[in-house]
């Protein structure tokens, strides 16, 4: 078969063991035709073939995140109010005002983000009421930047219910200490009624969830992603990804994951009603393959579950450790559950307490022959010291967020709740490896400020603030080396998404997913691997993005 197009003068960093490093690739038919020696590649050509010498470039197979919220990031960025996580009351407050000027009375203002390190302030009857006054009186919800808590102002409390003589059940609603009135400050599923009040006043069109996924694949293009998981999804989600790929829209490879609770997100339905109805959902390119179980929450809201107790507070003493959202026996009925029905699973699990329990019922299931069952632990942040190896020997993979570990913000929220000393001992990344465990790369974007993979590479590499806005680097001893972080961020979460058989290495016969860099970020200096600029994406052998300029 001749090629249809050929590619030489760049590194070409496969990903395959095999061969990590070839010289030129062919492309037929939307696949990797071969890849190797120039001689050898170009004996594929024929007069209808385009060669290309991209004259000391770097191509790399596309991009896998492990870990995304894809529609999320696209609805943010194109229906809701836009705040950095780095603004003061007095700008969150000037941005609201200026949002509510122009619209009508009772439109919502919905959007994000405040820094964790901020919402603890935020609880009371007094700021409340400035973000009543910001808005002229229209109900608000802002999201703080895990996108697990909520702020909201006294009309959305009200049309959420929300009063003192009726919390909501879950979470934590925040009471004034002066008056006992709910401040608007709603941590985990507290903040689901006015979630809820939102969607029922209007919430996005069927055509607007199209729209946002589109953006959100767009912008993961832009960054060289060809293939995502995205953590949590809804039936609205779920439609607008098969709408796409349908009409031949969808430019990259999706797993969803389908929600079996939901502490943040307010999404319906859940758990057996909507694994029902995923598999309707299916397409060439979107696989329903996974659930998602939310086990803990977030430790700056004191809602991760912890072996050793959070630093003592007045709220809850010395001797608190945080909860899971289930016992040991129903995460086991469930993910036996996901097990027989041949999906993986995604785990949440901020805490060393969570992820201990999730290792125990995956231990268990394991003995009863669910061998092949993939099971991920999200964000894995912590880990107790004797749990690094059963990870490896249990076949759990560690989905890692490099992007929110590194110096910031979100490690001083950690320190206030926790300490120092535990927070530098943050994403034992390098002991996982040692271990053998499977490390796969996610974004977590919108948590994250960008889904870009060479952010998160460097920080891997690095162990410091890839975007050099906090000095210092966070326990140095668990870096890797640039060439493992390139695979946790393609093959490795290619083959935990179970993707790897068709893509996350430039492998012949694979999807012609790839990624042009202007050079090769893996041989150079580790703290400029951020500097890449990424030239040219390419999914199913068709450039879905090229660079202006």
């Amino acid at each position: 078969m001749a090629a249809d197009l050929i590619i030489t003068g760049a590194t070409i960093r496969t990903s395959d063991p095999t061969r990590p490093v070839a010289q030129a690739l062919a492309v037929g038919n939307g696949r990797i035709l071969a890849v190797g020696d120039i001689d050898d590649v170009l004996a594929l050509r024929d007069e209808s073939t385009v060669v290309r010498d991209l004259g000391g470039a770097a191509v790399y197979p596309g991009f896998v995140d492990v870990h995304t919220h894809h529609a999320l990031a696209g609805r943010t960025e194109l229906f809701e109010l836009t705040l950095p996580p780095s603004l003061t009351l007095d700008e969150i407050l000037a941005k609201v005002r200026d949002q509510a000027a122009g619209l009508p009375e009772d439109a919502w203002i919905i959007g994000g983000v405040i820094a964790s390190t901020l919402l603890p302030t935020l609880g009371n009857t007094a700021s409340r009421l400035l973000l009543d006054e910001a808005s002229g009186g229209r109900p608000v919800m802002i999201v703080e930047d895990s996108r697990h808590n909520r702020w909201a102002n006294t009309r959305a409390l009200e049309l959420a219910g929300i009063r003192a003589d009726n919390i909501p059940e879950g979470g934590v609603t925040v009471l004034d200490a002066a008056d006992g009135t709910p401040t608007g400050v709603l941590f985990e599923a507290a903040g689901i009624p006015v979630q809820e009040a939102y969607d029922a006043g209007g919430g996005l069109t069927a055509e607007q969830h199209v729209a946002a996924s589109r953006r959100g694949v767009e912008i993961a293009n832009s960054y060289g992603i060809t293939a995502f998981q995205d953590a949590g999804v809804s039936v609205d989600i779920l439609a607008a990804l098969a709408d796409l790929d349908r009409s031949g829209d969808l430019d990259s490879w999706v797993v969803s994951s389908l929600l079996i609770n939901d502490e943040i997100f307010g999404f319906a339905p859940l758990g057996v009603p909507l694994l029902e109805q995923g598999e309707s959902y299916r397409t060439a390119h979107h696989r329903p393959d996974f659930v998602k179980i939310f086990l803990d929450g977030v430790p700056p809201a004191r809602t991760a579950s912890f072996l050793e107790p959070y630093l003592p507070d007045d709220a809850h003493g010395a001797h608190f450790h945080g909860s899971t959202t289930m016992t040991g026996d129903e995460l086991y009925g469930w993910l036996r559950l996901v097990a027989q029905q041949g999906r993986g699973a995604k785990i949440h699990c901020t805490g060393d307490g969570s992820a201990h329990l999730v290792l125990e019922v995956v231990e268990r299931l394991r003995g009863e022959g669910f061998t092949d069952t993939r099971f991920h632990i999200a964000h894995g942040q912590f880990l107790a010291t004797t749990d690094i190896p059963r990870l490896a020997e249990l076949r759990v993979t560690a989905d890692i967020s490099p992007f929110i570990w590194f110096p910031g913000v979100i490690p001083q929220a950690l320190a206030d709740v926790l300490g120092t000393e535990r927070v530098e001992h943050l994403q034992p990344n390098r002991a996982l490896i040692d271990s053998g465990a499977l490390v796969s790369g996610g974004s977590d974007w919108p948590v994250s400020e960008s889904p870009n993979p060479l952010e998160g590479m460097q920080g891997l590499v690095t162990r410091a603030d890839p975007l050099r806005r906090v000095p210092g680097t966070l326990w140095p001893e668990q870096a890797i080396t640039a060439e493992e972080a390139l695979q946790v961020f393609t093959i490795n979460s290619a083959i935990a998404m179970g993707l790897d058989d068709v893509t996350g290495s430039i492998t012949p016969g694979k999807s012609a997913d790839f990624v042009v860099l202007d050079r090769d970020v893996i041989a150079g200096p580790a703290d400029t691997i951020i500097d890449g600029r990424v030239r040219e994406t390419w999914f199913a052998g068709r450039r879905v993005y090229e660079a202006q300029g």
